[in-house]
């Protein structure tokens, strides 16, 4: 009896070009820009600058895409901070972030200037604009990296926490482009702002019509009592030494007293003393602040990667082999219980003018 012939299996939508593709047309790292109201998200800046490290590698163009409605100083300012080449889509129908226009904003952008890499920050947009532009092209997408680099073939190396948190998994997208990945927030470091800097700046049309876009945006409800850790100058961050979530009162003053948030750490959260959207961390928000108090909290690995590049880093902890103290720029062993509200009372005393600390203090930092 013969055998039947395997049937063959159709390619999958989207995972196939459509004839020869000549990926070395390819070239140059677009940073799609996240806006909204005209104010860029912090992120996007932050990923021009690692686009120009990873640009300045391939030699090649620095490119940003910006989309919405009366942003085109947008686009200057996305030059300001690294980018060659703006694609700017301004249009009254764009002015609000949705899935479909905007995605195909993109998708004609990539098709018709072909950048090698693209990058979005993981945000909510950025997560949900990525997966959609991806499943459009014959490409791949690494969510959520930490860690993006170029090597001598051109590839992108993005990585990403793995296995519950306890290693990087590198990705790499080998055979079509572009090369996609989101990145979060306070990970990488924004260029300074350079108004001297020039580049060109390239009107897009609209790829759909106002009538056939399916969603209509009615109104924005801005989100209240939610901390934001990703535009925070100052996070006094604590952990599983504070005992309780009344220990988190004292980081409340610190914080109201220094004009900034609280943070904390997983420990803290799993304990269920205080809410995860203060969480720092792999699994929590990544933060790039100029101060961060870390009170109570030992170091672990996970969390010390959510915060470690901040400008400045205080650990207080009772034990002086804590490895938060090995990253700390500022350490203090002793109670916190006796030391956060020393603090507190002394920037108290500071504002009001009593007992104002010296102005010769110390400007290196050191570990004790």
């Amino acid at each position: 009896m013969a055998e039947k012939a395997p049937k063959k299996r159709k390619p999958m939508i989207g995972l196939q070009p459509e004839g020869d593709v000549d990926w070395s047309t390819y070239r140059g790292v677009l940073v799609v820009v996240e806006q909204r109201g005209g104010r860029a998200k912090p992120v996007s800046w932050q990923l021009l600058g690692q686009a120009s490290r990873l640009a300045a590698k391939l030699e090649a163009p620095v490119m940003a895409l910006v989309i919405g409605s009366n942003v085109s100083h947008l686009a200057q300012e996305a030059i300001y901070r690294g980018a060659d080449r703006v694609y700017l889509c301004d249009s009254p129908e764009l002015e609000n972030y949705r899935t479909r226009p905007y995605s195909r904003v993109c998708l004609h952008v990539i098709r018709t200037y072909k950048p090698e890499i693209v990058l979005m920050g993981a945000t909510y947009t950025g997560r949900d604009l990525a997966g959609a532009i991806a499943t459009h092209l014959p490409t791949g997408l690494t969510a959520d990296s930490t860690q993006l680099e170029v090597d001598d073939e051109r590839l992108l190396l993005a990585s990403r926490p793995a296995f519950s948190e306890k290693m990087l998994a590198t990705i790499l997208c080998k055979q079509f482009k572009p090369q996609m990945a989101t990145a979060r927030a306070g990970v990488f470091e924004a260029l300074p702002r350079d108004e001297s800097r020039t580049g060109e700046i390239i009107p897009v049309p609209p790829q759909i019509k106002p009538e056939d876009i399916a969603v209509e945006v009615l109104e924005f409800l801005e989100a209240t009592g939610k901390v934001n850790l990703e535009d925070a100058d100052v996070i006094v961050a604590g952990g599983r030494g504070l005992g309780g979530p009344t220990g988190f009162r004292l980081l409340e003053e610190l914080a109201a007293e220094l004009g900034g948030v609280v943070g904390a750490s997983r420990a803290a959260v799993d304990l269920g003393w205080i809410s995860h959207d203060h969480q720092v961390g792999q699994t929590g928000t990544t933060v790039r602040p100029k101060l961060y108090f870390a009170i109570g909290i030992s170091g672990a690995v996970q969390h010390v990667v959510g915060m470690q590049n901040s400008t400045y880093i205080v650990a207080i902890n009772k034990d002086p082999q804590a490895p938060i103290f090995k990253i700390a720029n500022y350490g203090i062993v002793g109670d916190l219980f006796h030391i956060v509200p020393a603090i507190t009372e002394t920037l108290r005393k500071r504002k009001a003018g009593v007992g104002v600390l010296s102005q010769g203090a110390a400007s290196t930092p050191q570990t004790v």
